[in-house]
């Protein structure tokens, strides 16, 4: 996980704050969450339980009615409980563990089931920066996946290392039929990519893109259709296809790769828009300071 500022944890936590996360398989996949080291603690016990969804107000989790952590939870009016997350770390073999104070808001049954409730916690103050940048990436992924969907990337040396693509060779398969291809650039809503073959016959073709990453390792299969096929001046049997993700499927960890890389290019060019501009500041400046000196003599 890399180290936000304190200015992007509180961007994370204004524009996040009552934006609710429910844990899918592919959420928990994508955070590095490890459901099996999740705890709540009330009136001096621990006790396993289901993280069922969480936010920066509050989380929900799930407890049977015939344990311990039921018994505690709804032993008296609002009692005090603390919930303990526990996320894999994606940048090594490290876990990121840490408590959250909160208090009983609400019980209620789950799906109807006499034996599980869901409990709802309410934070009793704002919840530690690691479970704000951990979600904040998530949602803040989510959001560009739609407010930049058409900004393409262009696969170089320095695209690859920032969004932990491990090579741009990869497959695609069409049909059925697995080719190999090679990536040129790559967005929230499509690829294209370089691969053998002839253009009037992939033109139209449902295609599955598979890409490898690193931090974490993985093969992420991207579902999608090819729009468009071209042939390359000067060759017959290697075309140029433009893919068109399906988005409602596609991979949180793909949006959190891509997202990385933007963020990371964003600050270098804000980065250089404060530097031009104290620049343009300090020459105004030493413009003014030889220019009073003249009006003085003058």
């Amino acid at each position: 996980m890399g180290i936000a500022t304190s200015q992007q944890l509180t961007k994370y936590y204004d524009q996040y704050r009552d934006t609710e996360i429910t844990f899918t398989k592919d959420i928990i996949r994508a955070l590095g969450l490890d459901p099996r080291q999740v705890y709540v603690k009330c009136n001096g016990g621990q006790w396993p339980c289901i993280i069922n969804s969480t936010s920066f107000q509050h989380a929900k989790i799930i407890v049977g009615t015939k344990g311990g952590a039921f018994q505690a939870l709804a032993a008296k009016d609002n009692p005090t409980a603390n919930i303990r997350f526990c996320f894999n770390e994606q940048e090594g073999d490290g876990i990121i563990t840490f408590l959250v104070s909160s208090r009983v808001a609400e019980i209620r049954p789950y799906m109807n089931s006499k034996d599980l409730v869901i409990v709802t916690l309410q934070f009793t103050a704002r919840p530690p920066d690691d479970l704000i940048e951990i979600c904040g990436r998530l949602l803040e992924a989510n959001a560009n996946a739609i407010r930049r969907r058409e900004e393409r990337i262009p696969i170089n040396e320095d695209s690859k290392r920032k969004l932990n693509l491990a090579k741009e060779e990869c497959n695609v398969i069409v049909q059925s039929v697995p080719r190999h291809c090679v990536v040129r650039d790559i967005s929230f809503s499509g690829a294209r990519v370089i691969l053998i073959g002839l253009s009037q016959y992939l033109s139209g073709k449902e295609a599955v893109l598979r890409l490898e990453f690193n931090e974490p390792s993985e093969i992420l299969s991207i579902r999608g259709t090819i729009v468009a096929a071209d042939l390359i001046e000067g060759r017959k049997d290697i075309c140029i296809a433009s893919l068109k993700f399906d988005e409602g499927s596609l991979p949180l960890s793909f949006k959190m790769h891509l997202n990385t890389y933007l963020t990371a290019v964003r600050k270098v060019q804000l980065s250089a828009s404060e530097q031009v501009a104290q620049q343009r500041a300090a020459q105004e400046a030493q413009g003014q300071a030889q220019s009073e000196p003249s009006a003085q003599q003058a």
